[in-house]
């Protein structure tokens, strides 16, 4: 069977709707842990995302199990490179990190990826990946020796998003990175919403419901919230 290629985010940007993203690592939460987890979800939860920058092989498909087990939130992947892809999630964040220029993860990841998803019954979403100084040095930065693009460098920003678009890529998703300390300004967000036609994902530093309200008066579709529902500092 050939991958599915439909995007149900730009269903809900067409009908104006704000989606809302929890994103669980599988370095760091067990299977087991998740009915507890779940119980925690804010009420606005319409997502659920799995992934990061360094988890280790075999662990995210165990959890993806689990999650379908204990909850009928769509699970996408949102993996860190080729080994975290599992056909037992419901979507695929197929991420180019055009905020750098590692080809690694421009397009070496994408074709080790082919064999697993060649006959996938994934929906694979090809997403713009730009990583906007939070404030810290993340995970992301040294894992794919890339740096982060300016706050202020609206400029670039924008075009860079606008690329992505004219070059196919069905979503743009900037993020400050995991546990940032600066969130990616609301600006930037109208900014780029202001001259692209598909969905804008927004992460990174997102740790009370009033900031997220800004980020969707911005522009975003969807924005995903992780260290701080980790950490249980996430203010609804």
């Amino acid at each position: 069977m050939k991958p599915q290629r439909s995007n149900t985010l730009y269903k809900a940007f067409l009908e104006g709707q704000e989606l809302f993203a929890i994103l669980i690592d599988p370095d760091k939460t067990q299977p087991k842990q998740l009915p507890q987890h779940l119980k925690k979800l804010p009420n606005q939860t319409t997502h659920i995302f799995v992934g990061g920058s360094t988890v280790q092989k075999d662990q995210t498909e165990p959890l993806v199990k689990a999650l379908k087990q204990h909850t009928t939130l769509p699970v996408f992947l949102f993996p860190g490179d080729a080994s975290q892809i599992t056909n037992t999630a419901d979507a695929l964040l197929f991420l180019s990190l055009l905020s750098g220029r590692n080809p690694e993860f421009l397009i070496e990841q994408h074709v080790k990826a082919i064999p697993k998803l060649i006959s996938t019954n994934l929906e694979i979403i090809p997403t713009a990946y730009l990583l906007i100084d939070g404030g810290i040095k993340t995970a992301v930065q040294r894992v794919s020796n890339t740096k982060p693009m300016a706050q202020n460098n609206i400029d670039a920003i924008v075009n860079t998003a606008l690329a992505a678009e004219f070059s196919g890529k069905k979503l743009i998703y900037l993020e400050a990175g995991s546990g940032a300390k600066q969130f990616v300004n609301p600006e930037i967000v109208r900014a780029v919403s202001r001259v692209v036609s598909i969905p804008i994902i927004v992460g990174g530093g997102l740790r009370d419901n009033n900031t997220i309200a800004e980020i969707y008066k911005a522009g975003a579709t969807m924005v995903v919230v992780g260290t701080a529902f980790e950490n249980n500092s996430f203010k609804s």
